[in-house]
């Protein structure tokens, strides 16, 4: 059975997205065993699953030239790997492997959970993330949290309407002073 991730770099204050929505300050300066990780964290295959905004951002870096020069490895797989996109605004989706989901976002990742298809994992997309959270379909959060005050942004779990408890299952800190978290859903 499918599980669901959600994978977001965070500021030490919380936010996902800095007050203009930018996440671009979530990528520190080199840091070769961080690199190691993200590139071995790309190729562990399964479904991206994106908002429109996200999926806009994503698709508008990873294919290009910039991409395969900084991240090779990361570039390759984010254009090989199956995506959706759920959106009530695209009218199509016209980057490598992705379908696009106008509505019903809670059913259609049910569906996906109970099927026999690949492991998906959220990036970005906070409004998602908020929805599946609320709707408890998230296996597991893996949050990088950056040393770095924003100030103002958005949190990924904007709109969750009910307290979700969960337990750390594992931390390591890199030399840029990124802090990866795993935490499950506890119960």
């Amino acid at each position: 059975m499918p599980t669901l991730s959600v994978f977001n770099s965070i500021s030490l204050d919380g936010y996902f997205t800095d007050a203009h929505g930018d996440m671009s300050w979530a990528h520190r300066g080199p840091d070769e065993e961080f690199d190691a990780f993200t590139n071995a964290n790309a190729s562990g295959g399964g479904e991206l699953v994106f908002g429109r905004v996200t999926y806009e951002l994503m698709a508008g870096f990873w294919p290009t030239v910039d991409a395969f020069d900084a991240m090779p490895e990361v570039a390759r797989q984010m254009n090989d790997l199956p995506k959706v996109v759920f959106s009530r605004t695209l009218d199509e989706a016209s980057w490598a492997n992705t379908e696009l989901i106008g509505d019903d976002l809670i059913g259609a990742i049910r569906g996906r959970k109970a099927g026999s298809g690949p492991d998906m994992v959220v990036m970005g997309s906070g409004t998602v993330v908020a929805q599946l959270t609320d709707a408890r379909l998230v296996d597991e959060y893996q949050v990088v949290l950056v040393p770095l005050v924003l100030g103002a942004g958005r949190t990924m779990f904007e709109g969750v309407r009910e307290p979700l408890d969960l337990v750390l299952t594992e931390s390591r800190t890199f030399g840029n002073g990124n802090v990866v978290m795993r935490f499950r859903p506890n119960g």
